[in-house]
């Protein structure tokens, strides 16, 4: 039987509560055990003798009980004082039994290992592990380093070392290997079997921290299998979608010539090249999956409407997924904008559209009558009946899990015709990461903004100079312009001394009484949300004081002034997103980045870097170096992939090499692919064929 679904239960002392346990650390069968590695390990393969013990040590010691005796200083504890002739070491117990207390006798002896401390009395460890040597023989130490595990309430490390142990002695050789013997030999890693052995039982001169920081090549060779696997899932989907039908769009070209021509400014040359991609890609009997890449303001929305219209053209219709209800608001404006005036119909479909609007847009969207639909995640409900989608654009894919994205194209199936499928980001993603996290999907990089756009000036500013950037705010918002007060957190937080939104507008609006200050958060209803950034972009409010929520999407060409509170505490992407947000209208635009200091070197170099340039690609880079993928994309965004043991950070030198063994895998080890695939993803079936 495959370890991948031979239950956790068929190995020794495995019941069903212990089971349960399991389950919440995600192991569930055996190979979980083997993949579940440690996070560091001890070495008790020497004994240390008591009288070369230090306070911060780990240390294995024997020794015999002097004294035992139960304590009621503070709480109630069981303190026993064990020597071994050089020295001696106070145990301290808060939780014991009565078999503990018995057992734990004076002049039994016993082996220990745990931390030392120093105590009120001398040198003491804390509910060390112990265990009974009275013998004539003591066992020998152990012979390799001891594993530290990943655990949680009522699994203790014995209990996942037993385990460990278990699965190695009867099931290792049933792990195949799937690399071919020549790239494990030019990579110089070792095989899956090899790897798992040493990583749960490393001999004593183990480099233990190359283990721990995933570079010992037992590690790495683990690592690459998982980036390899999710790489050919990718893959696999892109081929499945090649194999698929899709309407063929092959539009006049009529609407799109109308809409340019009512536009008050001309597409980019970057626009009209990835323009003509898409119309390339729309042409075709399969399919389209395409990734368009822009910065801020690049103008992807209107390269995304001008595709639509094509599709529009040959009697489909087009739906647009946005992540927010503030941004597909957004979009609802430019597309009713756009396209209304050609006689087009746009309807919108989020999560707050109740009653008879709700059913209106629903029959709209069924009968055809609605030529594009703009929406939340509520595109998804069941109710939602298309009547002949051709494109679905996606915005912020990041923010949407592959398997989202899937399920809508499943929602614009005729039989087995499915939609087309594009997809935009204002998340500038480095190449080589790009080529591994959307390797199902073809990209288009809009790598130039339109024309008379002015630079954004940058300052870092202290929080002392607060007094200053109010004044500034007043002499913009007395000048005509808007602004806003980015805040991070609304709640007082006693571990980051962050200010709160709430606060920060109550002391704006008394230090600015002339002005038209308002609050908007991530708590506050859609409804309430709308109203104030509608009265925002109408110019009647002065400043808006926010959370992150306007990081994605929200454009008010009037707004000149850009103040981050505590920006030290945020990444080089989401600061770049949120300074994006001015510089949209004719006038200067500054951004004021206020900071704690000292700062740390980490958040002097984001601050400098953001000061540097405005160029999101080199941003994404230095981001990218600076804090790692899952958090320059947005924190642990749905459509970043979850890693088990590999680390895009840490791992991206072998993304080039990733990619060339997939393709090798593709072309002369077919067989080898969907047991790989199989072995890291769950569900791959399923993600494979949707």
């Amino acid at each position: 039987m495959d370890i991948a679904s031979l239950p956790v239960t068929t190995l020794k002392g495995v019941g069903p509560k212990l089971a349960d346990k399991l389950k919440r650390l995600g192991l569930q069968t055996v190979q979980d055990v083997l993949f579940h590695l440690p996070l560091r390990y001890q070495d008790r393969t020497r004994l240390l003798r008591m009288g070369s013990l230090r306070p911060g040590m780990e240390a294995a010691v024997e020794g015999e009980i002097e004294l035992a005796d139960v304590v009621y200083r503070g709480r109630r504890s069981l303190i026993c004082r064990v020597s071994d002739g050089s020295g001696h070491l106070h145990l301290r117990f808060f939780y014991f039994n009565a078999i503990q207390q018995q057992n734990l006798a004076r002049g039994r002896r016993l082996r220990l290992f745990g931390e030392v401390r120093f105590g009120p009395v001398g040198l003491e460890m804390i509910h060390p592990e112990y265990e009974f040597i009275d013998g004539a023989q003591a066992p020998p130490a152990e012979e390799n380093l001891t594993p530290v595990y990943p655990t949680t309430t009522g699994v203790h490390q014995l209990s996942l070392r037993k385990l460990a142990r278990q699965a190695l002695e009867k099931h290792l050789d049933k792990i195949h290997e799937w690399l071919p013997p020549a790239v494990l030999q030019e990579l110089q890693l070792p095989t899956l079997t090899e790897a798992l052995a040493l990583v749960h039982q490393p001999p004593p001169h183990t480099p233990v921290e190359l283990l721990a920081e995933g570079k010992h090549p037992a590690v790495l060779r683990l690592s690459f299998e998982e980036l390899l696997a999710h790489h050919l899932s990718l893959r696999r989907l892109r081929e499945r979608v090649q194999t698929e039908q899709a309407p063929p769009v092959a539009g006049t070209g009529e609407l799109m010539q109308r809409l340019l021509a009512q536009l008050p400014f001309q597409l980019t040359q970057a626009q009209q090249r990835v323009l003509g991609e898409i119309l390339h890609d729309l042409q075709q009997s399969h399919p389209m999956q395409r990734l368009v890449q822009g910065d801020v303001g690049s103008g992807k929305t209107i390269v995304a409407a001008c595709a639509g219209l094509g599709v529009i053209e040959g009697g489909l219709q087009v739906a647009v997924m946005a992540p927010t209800e503030l941004l597909a608001d957004q979009h609802l404006r430019n597309f009713s904008g756009w396209l209304e005036p050609l006689g087009l119909t746009v309807v919108g479909l989020s999560g707050k559209l109740n009653g008879r609007a709700r059913q209106d847009a629903l029959e709209k969207i069924g009968s055809g009558r609605a030529d594009i639909i703009v929406g939340t995640q509520a595109l998804f409900q069941e109710e939602v009946e298309f009547a002949d989608l051709g494109l679905i654009v996606v915005d912020e894919q990041h923010r949407f899990g592959v398997h989202q994205r899937l399920a809508l194209r499943e929602k614009g199936r005729v039989g087995l015709r499915r939609p087309h499928q594009l997809i935009m980001t204002a998340t500038p993603i480095p190449r080589t990461l790009a080529q591994s996290l959307y390797a199902d999907l073809d990209v288009s990089v809009i790598d130039e903004l339109p024309p008379g756009r002015k630079p954004i000036e940058t300052v870092a500013l202290p929080s002392a100079r607060r007094a200053d950037v109010v004044s500034r705010i007043r002499d913009a918002c007395t000048a005509g312009r808007q602004a806003y007060w980015v805040c991070p957190l609304i709640e007082e937080s006693e571990t980051l001394e962050l200010e709160t939104a709430t606060d920060t507008a109550q002391a704006l609006r008394e230090a600015l009484p002339d002005l038209s200050i308002a609050l908007i958060h991530g708590r506050m209803k859609p409804l309430e949300k709308e109203k104030i950034m509608a009265a925002f972009k109408r110019g009647e409010v002065h400043l808006l004081v926010a959370t992150t929520v306007i990081e994605v999407g929200v454009d008010v060409p009037n707004a000149s002034l850009m103040v981050i509170e505590n920006a030290e505490r945020l990444g080089l992407s989401q600061l770049h997103q949120l300074r994006g947000r001015v510089g949209r209208g004719a006038a200067e635009s500054h951004c004021v980045l206020l900071y704690q200091p000292p700062l740390s070197e980490m958040a002097r170099a984001r601050l400098a870097a953001l000061r540097e340039t405005s160029d999101g690609f080199e941003i994404a880079r230095r981001d990218l170096e600076m804090r790692g993928p899952g958090e320059m994309l947005g924190t642990r965004q749905a459509g970043m992939p979850q890693f088990h043991i590999a680390d895009l950070l840490r791992d991206r030198a072998w993304l080039p090499r990733v990619q060339q063994v997939a393709e090798l895998l593709l072309k002369e080890h077919p067989q080898c692919v969907d047991p790989i695939v199989r072995r890291w993803i769950s569900g791959a079936e399923t993600y494979g064929s949707v």
